[in-house]
């Protein structure tokens, strides 16, 4: 922040930062400076003499921490406009000055990094208190920054969801994203259709919120040479408050049906394991009741 978000106002640099980054302060750090001041209580560091009060600092902290969500949200744009200008005299003269062998997208990715870290901390203090005091405190403590990082990965797929007409943010919480073979069987249609799409599944990225379920198609692009980046084409969505669930399909336990409309479009879905099957129809199940 200081070595280069500021250095975008220093007058002696100006005529440096190149014309695509012009007033765009706010997209490459995303919302930094707020996790900078979050960190600067230092609550953590407070606890080296009482370990016992970490796991109550992160649950007092929950809500804040929600920050990170924000900042990972922003990130694929801020990557988009880092590809245009990192590579501008403007960003050499702050990393010479800084005297730093990495470049700033690699102090970008600090914040990423440090949610996950978290929860190896949490995990390796477990291990070193076996029904001590406060163990209870840190599983819950555990159990916040897990669901912290759920909830980053599952909006990092959500803001990529492409060609669906309403606005996500109305369809309640987002609780599943995941990668299924699809199969449909529905009553409607030609029988040809029906005996084929009964063999080839389709590939279908689902995303289940309180009020809707969307099938999207996955798709990866090549970002001008770089890593992949995942869209999720919109295909079709189905009503919470109108499908069933059938939780067992003859001959695959990796298999359940969702149907619409008294079955008549069925999908099969199949998960990679039964444990993420069940764990999508308790899911599932939750909304339903």
């Amino acid at each position: 922040l200081q070595g280069y978000a500021s250095e975008m106002d220093n007058p002696s640099l100006v005529h440096l930062i190149p014309s695509s980054l012009q007033n765009k302060k706010e997209i490459l750090f995303g919302n930094l400076p707020e996790i900078y001041e979050f960190h600067n209580r230092h609550e953590i560091e407070n606890c080296i003499e009482n370990p016992e009060l970490l796991a109550r600092c992160f649950l007092k902290r929950k809500e804040d921490l929600q920050i990170y969500e924000k900042y990972c949200q922003n990130k694929p744009r801020s990557e988009a406009l880092w590809r245009q200008c990192g590579d501008s005299i403007f960003f050499q003269e702050c990393q010479r000055k800084l005297d730093h062998k990495l470049s700033l997208d690699a102090y970008l990715l600090k914040p990423v990094q440090r949610i996950t870290k978290y929860q190896l901390l949490l995990k390796e203090m477990l291990k070193c208190s076996k029904n001590s005091e406060g163990t209870a405190e840190l599983e819950e403590a555990l159990a916040t920054v897990l669901d912290i990082i759920k909830s980053v990965n599952d909006s990092m797929h959500q803001i990529a969801i492409t060609g669906y007409e309403g606005d996500v943010s109305e369809l309640g919480k987002l609780l599943m994203q995941g990668s299924f073979n699809v199969w449909t069987d529905h009553k409607k249609g030609h029988n040809k259709v029906k005996d084929l799409a009964r063999f080839k599944p389709m590939q279908r990225h689902l995303f289940l919120y309180a009020k809707m379920l969307l099938f999207c198609k996955k798709r990866e692009e090549n970002t001008d040479g770089h890593e992949k980046t995942a869209s999720y084409s919109f295909k079709n969505s189905l009503k919470m408050s109108t499908v069933g669930i059938t939780e067992n399909v003859k001959g695959d336990n990796k298999k359940f049906e969702i149907w619409y409309n008294g079955r008549e479009e069925v999908y099969i879905i199949q998960a990679s394991s039964v444990e993420l099957k069940n764990t999508w129809i308790s899911e599932i199940r939750k909304v339903l009741t």
